[in-house]
């Protein structure tokens, strides 16, 4: 079988480059029946124009995620280069054509490539059926590109809803996001991170990693600061990630709250060696978002074996169970947020090695392997 992977990859930044490029080397390399598969990889020449993303869209600090081979070909605003990379695709003469879905910008674009394609096997991988920050038009917008796909993967529960609601006899499966421990580069413990970040070894720290949106909910986990140092008074909380939005309404409320003492705010995009010395050296990764679908950095976590604290949205209750492999909270409730921070760090701070158990235990269910196996089921047999 000839696969053409579509989406972005290194030196492209963000999670979705990263599971891209995660997914091209698991169908090249840990295919069942991978002497029987050849993988094309096509990324973007142009992915988002400069006044809808305004900075840096690209990171070649590190390469550790570059895929070989890979075209650089589409234009997302360009029509005529539209065709032309379904021409070029076609020409390989693809069997199946795998894209990544998470936001309706792409539906022109994908919208016209799959009627090029409309012979080969159409398979949309679905980070999120909707966007995070919905707009008046984004379900029509899905619903024309969705519906010329043949095959689907959705990562929760949440979203087989969301695709059903769009494509009600779609063929698909649920498989959970899988983990990323490709961060795990110089393989150095808590110790040695913490040496590297200035942190004494006995100090309690939370991280909150990723872009700063709204919907993220961190001013709900900056609320709950206060009540946790009440209790545990040398807490640290790692703020790490770009701020997408108004920085300064956080740092109103950083001041407001008196909380800069336990506070360390790194405003930058991480570079992918970078990122092991953070969540090596946290005890939480804690995620308190107002709503979400699922979160590459649940998975992070988990491959570095850190427990996680999690809202009740979306498809975290998939991923994460209460009590064993982290804490599931009501969304935007700063009290319940600070009691499960504070469950770990005194109730539970003698269950650090069975946290870590339970999550090496769930390992299976995130494995890429699991994943390439989905796949090849969707596209290999009839359903």
């Amino acid at each position: 079988m000839k696969i053409a992977l579509i989406g972005p990859v290194y030196p492209y930044k963000g999670g979705i480059s990263h599971y891209t490029g995660l997914m091209c080397h698991a169908l090249r390399e840990n295919c069942a029946l991978r002497e029987n598969h050849e993988v094309f990889m096509f990324s973007f020449k142009l992915q988002y124009p400069k006044f809808l993303f305004r900075k840096e869209q690209k990171d070649y600090r590190d390469n550790s995620f570059a895929v070989a081979d890979t075209n650089y070909l589409i234009n997302t605003l360009n029509p005529f280069n539209w065709l032309a990379s379904a021409l070029r695709i076609k020409k390989l003469k693809i069997d199946t054509v795998i894209f990544q879905w998470w936001h309706p910008y792409f539906a022109p674009c994908y919208f016209f490539m799959t009627k090029f394609l409309r012979k080969q096997k159409i398979v949309f991988i679905c980070h999120n059926v909707f966007p995070h920050e919905r707009f008046l038009l984004d379900k029509f917008l899905t619903k024309m590109v969705l519906r010329s796909g043949s095959r689907f993967i959705v990562h929760t529960h949440l979203d087989e809803g969301n695709l059903l609601s769009v494509k009600p006899n779609a063929i698909y499966r649920v498989n959970p996001h899988p983990t990323y421990n490709i961060f795990k580069q110089e393989g150095f413990g808590t110790a040695e991170a913490r040496k590297r970040l200035g942190i004494r070894d006995d100090i309690p720290l939370l991280l909150f990693f990723g872009f700063v949106r709204e919907y993220k909910g961190l001013k709900h986990l900056l609320k709950a600061l206060p009540i946790i140092a009440e209790k545990l008074n040398d807490i640290k909380l790692f703020v790490v990630g770009d701020f997408a939005g108004d920085k300064e309404k956080y740092l109103d409320l950083i001041n407001e709250l008196g909380i800069a003492d336990c506070l360390c705010l790194v405003d930058d995009y991480v570079s992918n060696q970078e990122v092991e010395k953070y969540f090596a050296a946290a005890d939480l990764v804690v995620l308190p978002y107002e709503s979400a679908t699922g979160s590459g950095i649940a998975q992070i976590a988990y491959g570095f074996l850190k427990p996680v604290v999690v809202t009740n949205v979306g498809g975290f209750t998939d991923i994460v169970r209460d009590g064993e492999t982290g804490y599931i909270v009501k969304p935007q409730n700063p009290e319940e947020l600070a009691n499960a921070i504070l469950r770990y760090f005194t109730e539970d701070s003698h269950r650090h090695d069975e946290f870590c158990e339970n999550i090496k235990a769930i390992n299976d269910e995130f494995s890429w392997e699991r994943m390439v196996m989905q796949i090849e089921e969707l596209t290999l047999h009839e359903v």
